[in-house]
């Protein structure tokens, strides 16, 4: 499935309703990553109905138990495309008798890609179909091409951050839960420089920007990548080292904390939407030219 403009091309495909490609026709650059099971094969995964991963891939609700792997399964599912304009595109995944053995809940989740002129707009929504609340995290997992151009390194770029100075990660542990631990990652000039050994231990999590937007920099020209994720209280940073990429993720929700086995609706930031109600998100990626 294809939208486009007079600036943009973006293409996504039905399972997990990814994007699989956004191309810039003004100077004829694909911006995502185009994958590499080397490293990483998938482009932007949607992580629903939670992010990272729960103790024993288990949630506890209401006393039951409910096998669920990492950020969860729609992006393991067929969508089904909803709408189609020449540039928007809409996608559907409802609940069925399978997923209700991992999720036992009614539910409709709706991704929506839009263009804005040089900026492409991913919108979720969440109906909650049943009786009774729902709880649910959602989350990005855009990849995006390092370096932008051909006779650069990976080095030359960096990830700004516009209202930060100094910043604080929240450590993951082998297993993928917080473990507690936390420590300060240079940022010199509101930038992390990125360099192929910074995700050696993983993602850099931070849960206390004042930031709502980051960019994808280079010291060699002005073209930058803006990602706003205002709404988004928490944002991942992560790529295989030695891969050249780097992710920008959007969250509401993360990982369990190592030993939590509280109730799926005491989960850090979880979203509780009460029956019948709907839920909105929105965040947007913008190709800059200065």
């Amino acid at each position: 499935m294809q939208i486009e403009n007079a600036i943009l091309r973006v293409n996504a495909k039905l399972l997990g309703a990814e994007l699989v490609s956004i191309f810039d026709k003004r100077d004829n650059t694909e911006h995502l990553w185009q994958g590499n099971s080397a490293y990483w094969a998938a482009h932007a995964p949607i992580l629903f109905p939670i992010v990272g991963r729960c103790n024993n891939d288990t949630l506890l609700f209401k006393g039951e138990k409910y096998k669920m792997e990492k950020h969860g399964f729609a992006r393991r599912n067929e969508f089904r495309l909803i709408a189609q304009a020449e540039d928007s595109m809409s996608f559907e995944l409802c609940s069925n008798e399978h997923l209700k053995q991992m999720y036992p809940f009614d539910f409709s989740f709706r991704i929506t890609y839009s263009l804005q002129e040089q900026s492409l707009l991913t919108t979720y929504t969440v109906e909650n179909r049943g009786n009774h609340a729902m709880p649910f995290s959602i989350g990005g997992h855009p990849a995006f091409a390092v370096p932008f151009f051909e006779g650069e390194v990976y080095e030359d770029y960096a990830i700004e951050f516009p209202n930060d100075d100094s910043l604080i990660r929240h450590h993951i542990n082998t297993a993928g839960l917080f473990d507690g631990r936390m420590s300060k990652v240079e940022c010199l000039s509101n930038r992390i420089a990125l360099h192929h050994n910074l995700f050696k231990e993983d993602a850099l999590i931070f849960k206390e920007l004042h930031s709502e937007d980051v960019s994808i920099v280079s010291h060699k020209h002005k073209k930058r990548l803006q990602l706003n994720f205002e709404g988004f209280p928490y944002l991942g940073i992560w790529a295989k080292p030695g891969a050249d990429y780097v992710c920008l993720e959007p969250w509401i929700g993360c990982a369990d904390a190592d030993g939590f086995q509280d109730d799926f609706t005491k989960k850090e930031k979880v979203v509780v939407l009460p029956a019948g109600k709907g839920f909105q998100s929105s965040y947007s990626i913008t190709l800059i030219q200065d």
